[in-house]
């Protein structure tokens, strides 16, 4: 008999249970409401019936994306456990921080880039200058005059406006709001000139006729606004305005999870109908990156996010 049992557990099936074996979460750090949060529930409720088990999502937002990532890196590391954020967790905090209660290195494995989006530096309509030129130019004969909104110290906007005023060797007023929905309207109501902001916020106010875009992140056009030119074109590809989703587990965690969340994902962001109405018509660049691009992806980003936060002077406690 003991034989017998013997050779039962040496089967996979007998010696461990498939994951997932209980309901995951995924941890947000962000709102209710915000694209991350949308997207996040909408392959929540797509991995329910591939994993056989309930997926959560479960909002930890505050502290610039710190309190959910400090809760996912002390979670139990049987994959259970999915924390979903942005660059700023791993490319930003750890040049804005002196110290964190999370290490981006060695605390979490990088799972997939879900997606990139790139920002669009957008104007009031009235604004005199309707290109860059033309802004750099108007910069120049008004030192600090031009005001630009952002989200706070040490954002992708911030450090967006600073790189473009050391490069182009401008001066602007930065104008730090307490959230990333306050920016825009800012600039509606003349508050501000400038801000940096998603097309998916922008492209109501720009059909209206209420702002203008200037220019726009990233190596291409975005097909959604193909009359904008990129920074890069313009000559000033250090401006990097990108975000990015992704997804993490806690270091530790099963190899099958790990392959699991990925590849699942990835057929997710694969299906046309999902990939086309839920993230290209809203301006995001679909990425879907292994585990091993994605960590390669998060130390080029970690290492530009650095070079951008030392130009900034950006410090947070």
């Amino acid at each position: 008999m003991r034989f017998f049992l013997s050779i039962l557990l040496s089967f996979p099936c007998f010696a461990a249970q498939a994951w997932p074996d209980k309901p995951v979460r995924i941890v947000v750090a962000y709102p209710p409401g915000g694209g991350i949060d949308v997207m996040a529930r909408q392959v929540a409720e797509k991995l329910t019936p591939q994993w056989g088990q309930t997926v959560l999502v479960e909002n930890r937002p505050g502290a610039n994306t710190i309190i959910a990532a400090d809760a996912v890196a002390k979670a139990p590391t049987d994959g259970h456990t999915v924390l979903m954020t942005t660059d700023a967790t791993f490319s930003i905090n750890p040049h804005l921080y002196a110290k964190l209660p999370y290490d981006a290195e060695r605390d979490f494995v990088p799972v997939t880039m879900l997606v990139l989006l790139q920002q669009l530096l957008v104007a009031n309509a009235s604004f005199p200058a309707d290109t860059l030129p033309e802004l750099i130019k108007l910069a120049k004969t008004k030192p600090g005059g031009i005001r630009y909104a952002t989200y706070g110290s040490g954002s992708q906007p911030h450090l967006s406006g600073e790189m473009l005023k050391y490069k182009a060797g401008i001066d602007m007023l930065h104008i730090p709001y307490k959230g990333i929905s306050l920016a825009v309207p800012a600039v509606m109501a003349n508050e501000v000139e400038l801000t940096f902001a998603g097309i998916a916020t922008s492209m109501p106010q720009l059909k209206a006729g209420r702002i203008k875009a200037i220019a726009i992140g990233g190596a291409q056009r975005s097909p959604l606004l193909p009359q904008v030119p990129t920074f890069a074109e313009l000559g000033f590809p250090e401006v990097e305005t990108h975000a990015w989703f992704g997804f993490f587990l806690p270091a530790g965690s099963p190899a099958e999870a790990v392959k699991r969340v990925f590849s699942e994902t990835s057929k997710i962001l694969d299906e046309p109908d999902f990939r086309q109405k839920q993230l290209i018509d809203k301006g995001y660049e679909v990425v879907g990156s292994s585990p091993a691009e994605f960590a390669a992806y998060i130390r080029k980003d970690r290492e530009s996010r650095g070079r951008a936060v030392k130009i900034s002077g950006a410090k947070a406690e």
